[in-house]
């Protein structure tokens, strides 16, 4: 993992809420994406560490809502409900793992994230 040298403990506590907010399909539908978006656009301008990791943690929650719409298409042929399983589990641990790496001044690289933000 690459380290991060952070300005100050606010750029790595607004990169550790980017990742947590990914917590907030627990809250509302699309909350996911909801969530790292609004700290995103709020402090991307202020933090370059923030807009990077905002990013990441926004392309990989649009990922993941891409893949829960898959699986429940899936949900027809039966493997669905395992699949959304699998997933709600994966989407989780990542942004526990993102979340800690970030406090701890590490970049990390979402596994299966799409790019659609440059």
């Amino acid at each position: 993992m690459q380290q991060i040298s952070y300005i100050n403990n606010e750029e790595r506590t607004m990169s550790m809420l980017c990742h947590l907010s990914g917590l907030g399909m627990l809250l509302i539908p699309f909350g996911a994406i909801l969530g790292p978006l609004i700290f995103w656009l709020a402090k991307r301008s202020q933090y370059v560490e923030v807009d990077r990791q905002g990013k990441d943690a926004l392309n990989f929650q649009i990922t993941m809502q891409i893949f829960f719409i898959i699986s429940g298409v899936l949900v027809i042929i039966g493997i669905g409900l395992l699949l959304m399983a699998a997933l709600v589990i994966f989407n989780l641990v990542v942004i526990i793992i993102a979340s800690i790496k970030s406090n701890s001044a590490e970049r990390f690289v979402y596994p299966v994230a799409i790019r659609f933000i440059q």
